[in-house]
This record gives structure tokens, C-alpha cells and sequence, in this order.
């Protein structure tokens, strides 16, 4: 078992899924007679958080596999909330990924589900205070709602607590 302080979202591809529960299942669309016959598509369910997400778009199942995978982490990535310490730095990935006070990722990386998850856990640590959460993680306002753009179910969750605490909607 991880340490709590340690994100499911941050966890090696290889662990998680043994944490999850594995379906091979069968799905119509592209990908002509093979697809119908043979079961590559893939339903993960996590264990511990009950969070589940499917891939079958895919030929192969590995490919699937490892789409789903990446999903789930997406998903545990907004859904999943760990504290902040208030005096806490942001993480070493977090430092890597910054260039000055920009955050440098493609949303398609596997480091993307660790960087959101983070932003997310300081946004909630702060009330969704975007300056708060930007001062924390050393970014700027702009950058952090960019980050939070590229995952709509992300941005769609934030901007519903911020409407509920009387903040503005981000955009």
C-alpha cells in the first residue's frame, strides 16, 4: 500500500493497474471483423476509489490498456483531493516542469495527470483563490488556468466550487 500523501494520480502506470480491476470486453465500430471477435477494449475499475474508465477505440489491446490507464489517472487527477501543507513547496515534478513561472506540458504527457492533480489539491487547499494557488506552485494566474483548461472535466469541477464560493468563473 502507498503512503497517503502520495496522489493516486501520481502513480506508476504499472502499480496502478494493480490496484484495479481489469474487464476485457468487446465493442462494435472501426476496426472491421477483428474487433467484433476478440475482446480488446479494456474497463479498469479502481479499487480503493471506485472511479472507473473504459478504452476501445483501439486494435490492440495493450494500446487500449494503456489509454485507459492514462484516463484513469486523468480522472483521479480531478476527482481525488489530498491536503496541502500551507508552507509546503510544490513538488520536485511540479519544479521540473516550470520554466520561470510557466508550466510547461503537453496535456497528452504522462506527466500531465501528476501536474493537474497537484494544482488541484492547492486550488482546494485555497478556497479556489486562483492568486493564492498561483503564488503557491510559483506560477502565474494565467498559466495555472491554462493548466486547469486543458482537462475540461477539471476546469468544469473548479469553476462549479468557485461559483458556489462567489468567485468568477474561470475562462
Amino acid at each position: 500500500m502507498r503512503p497517503p500523501s502520495k496522489h493516486p494520480a501520481t502513480i506508476p502506470p504499472e502499480e496502478l493497474l494493480a490496484e484495479c480491476d481489469v474487464q476485457r470486453v468487446r465493442r462494435s465500430g472501426p476496426g472491421g471483423q477483428r474487433r467484433n471477435k476478440v475482446e480488446t477494449g479494456i474497463v479498469l475499475t479502481h479499487s480503493s476509489s471506485g472511479l472507473s474508465v473504459e478504452a476501445s477505440e483501439r486494435r490492440s489491446q495493450i494500446e487500449n490498456q494503456r489509454v485507459a490507464l492514462f484516463r484513469l489517472r486523468l480522472k483521479l487527477a480531478v476527482q481525488t483531493r489530498l491536503p496541502v501543507q500551507p508552507d509546503a513547496a510544490p513538488s520536485e515534478l511540479w519544479q521540473s516542469r516550470r520554466v520561470g513561472r510557466r508550466i510547461s506540458v503537453n496535456s497528452k504527457h504522462d506527466d500531465f495527470p501528476a501536474l493537474l492533480a497537484e494544482a488541484m489539491d492547492v486550488m482546494t487547499a485555497y478556497d479556489m483563490d486562483l492568486h493564492a494557488a498561483a503564488d503557491v506552485l510559483g506560477t502565474t494566474q494565467s498559466q495555472l488556468t491554462r493548466l486547469l483548461k486543458a482537462e475540461p472535466q477539471a476546469l468544469s469541477l473548479v469553476n462549479r466550487i468557485r461559483g458556489e464560493l462567489g468567485r468568477y468563473r474561470l475562462r
